[in-house]
């Protein structure tokens, strides 16, 4: 079941204890589209489904990367995605994002989710061995 955008952005912007809304949608929008990057096939596609429309979207058109990046890289990589960032805010949003983005997967997704991602991300899912 798909999360509605306006739901999926509270919780966003309450665990990332955001001033504004759009600063729980830019933290979004950056984690997505760097995450989105990291999946392939059928996994990235499912995950896309239980996201509200434009998230999912991000998701399926992200950025290219050209190698998984290990968690610190990840974390490294969103904060020169947003601005103003430092790595100890970057880590902050992408918690945030994907805490949340692992209540709307469900276990069993995202276990396949973490298949395809180096070791480490279970923590920035907020799901330490969930591998």
């Amino acid at each position: 079941m798909t999360v509605r955008q306006e739901a999926f952005l509270d919780q966003v912007k309450e665990r990332g204890r955001y001033d504004t809304m759009g600063e729980a949608e830019r933290a979004a929008r950056v984690v997505l589209a760097l995450l989105g990057a990291h999946l392939v096939g059928e996994v990235r596609a499912r995950l896309a489904a239980r996201l509200p429309e434009g998230y999912a979207l991000i998701l399926l058109n992200p950025l290219q990367s050209a190698e998984p990046l290990p968690p610190e890289r990840f974390v490294r990589a969103t904060a020169a995605w947003i601005e103003g960032a430092t790595e100890k805010t970057a880590a902050w949003d992408v918690g945030a994002v994907l805490s949340t983005v692992a209540d709307a997967a469900g276990d069993d997704l995202l276990k396949e989710v973490l298949l395809q991602l180096p070791a480490g991300y279970d923590l920035l899912f907020g799901r330490p061995q969930l591998t």
